[in-house]
């Protein structure tokens, strides 16, 4: 670890991520990273400061937690995964004296009443409803066709089932059929059931200290579950000032003094902004290392700028650069998944290798030769990476890989 500067805060990383670790590392915060056993021998050979935990369930022993980490000297905890959220807050409650942060990180984990939450913070949102089995989800599926008044014989408007407590694309189906009703295993309910709404899907990161957003990004989806780039294309970041203004809807609505949302909405033909749902922690598919390659400061430091107590406005103003004029690019990346059936090697397409906006990639040769049915979003086999200066032509490429065949 290099010297931390001793007036700033000491935080604790909840979860384990080497880009994280390295990243703050690199930082001026004296840290400890609160991870599984099976990480300690990696950090005893690293030199990485470590307390093991295990996260499988919030319990009782949060408070144990809690009070190892004070003891310890640590100000703040920062949540890395979408399962330690909760502990963050059951452990910040402690640190920081505020027991309503236990509460508001539960609302963060649970997408129905976080749902609720929203709506009564009047947040648009889509119709939705729980459900306990897949009676439920039959009911439901029927009654908003009925409602959009289908004739038989027409084809369902899609619903969303949902996980209530897994993150962004993980444990998301698309039903549109009886059929597709029950191929969801039973440990998946209780669920959360959406109605489809059409229109331009796009996440936002944003950090925040004092109730303020310190730096907002957009994050233009191209097609969800496989391809994201940031900035997003002008077209939508002439949407800003009123994805801003909900963006303040959430931090009143949630309460949020400080930390990092990850919310993702719809932008529908009508011009309306539907609020989808918000994590209260990094985002998947590396969208921070996308960030750090497009405007150059790194995310998970900035994360822990708006986490410590200590820290001061100025290093805010400071730390980051302005919205969209301060990117050097466009930074994307694409989730590959084989499109054949039986693969037996790695081949990157050479219309991808040689394009000059492709980087490099994160793909590893098939384990296996069967590939497994893809039953919901988010089980990508690895990322290939791209930046270049025309968000139109990034986009363009982005969309075309889901064309190609990475594996053969």
């Amino acid at each position: 670890m290099n010297n931390y500067n001793p007036e700033k805060g000491y935080v604790a990383l909840l979860g384990w991520s080497l880009n994280a670790i390295d990243a703050v590392d690199r930082f001026d915060r004296r840290y400890i990273v609160v991870a599984p056993p099976w990480a300690e021998d990696y950090c005893k050979e690293h030199g990485i400061p470590y307390m093991p935990w295990n996260f499988d369930r919030l319990n009782e022993r949060s408070h144990e937690l809690a009070h190892q980490l004070k003891d310890e000297g640590v100000d703040v905890a920062i949540p890395l995964f979408e399962e330690t959220v909760e502990w963050a807050g059951a452990v910040n409650s402690v640190l920081l004296g505020n027991p309503r942060l236990l509460g508001q990180s539960m609302l963060f984990r649970d997408k129905s009443l976080m749902k609720r939450r929203a709506q009564l913070g009047g947040i648009r949102v889509g119709v939705f409803e729980e459900a306990q089995d897949r009676s439920d989800v039959i009911r439901f599926l029927k009654r908003v066709n009925q409602t959009l008044l289908k004739l038989d014989g027409d084809p369902n408007d899609p619903i969303h089932f949902k996980a209530f407590d897994k993150s962004g694309t993980a444990g998301h189906r698309v039903i549109r059929t009886p059929e597709d009703v029950d191929n969801i295993p039973d440990e998946e309910f209780p669920a959360l059931l959406e109605s489809h709404l059409d229109g331009w899907e796009f996440a936002v990161e944003a950090w925040i200290k004092d109730r303020k957003i310190q730096f907002l990004n957009i994050s233009e989806y191209v097609t969800l579950g496989y391809s994201v780039f940031v900035p997003a294309t002008p077209e939508l970041e002439s949407h800003r000032a009123r994805i801003t203004e909900e963006i303040e809807k959430l931090i009143e609505t949630f309460d949020i003094d400080f930390g990092f949302i990850h919310p993702e909405y719809f932008l529908t033909s009508d011009n309306k902004l539907y609020f989808g749902e918000v994590a209260y922690r990094p985002p998947g598919f590396n969208a921070l290392e996308l960030i750090e390659r497009a405007y150059g400061f790194n995310g998970y430091q900035g994360l822990v700028v708006m986490f410590d107590p200590k820290t001061k406005q100025e290093e805010i103003d400071a730390f980051f650069p302005e919205p969209v004029k301060g990117a050097r690019g466009h930074a994307g990346c694409f989730g590959v998944y084989p499109r054949r059936r039986v693969v037996s090697q790695l081949r990157v397409p050479e219309e991808t290798a040689n394009h000059p906006y492709f980087e490099f990639h994160e793909l590893a040769d098939p384990m296996e030769q069967k590939v497994a049915k893809r039953t919901a979003f988010g089980t990508h086999w690895g990322l290939a990476y791209f930046f270049g200066d025309d968000p139109h032509k990034l986009r363009d490429l982005l969309k075309a890989q889901e064309e190609l065949d990475f594996y053969v």
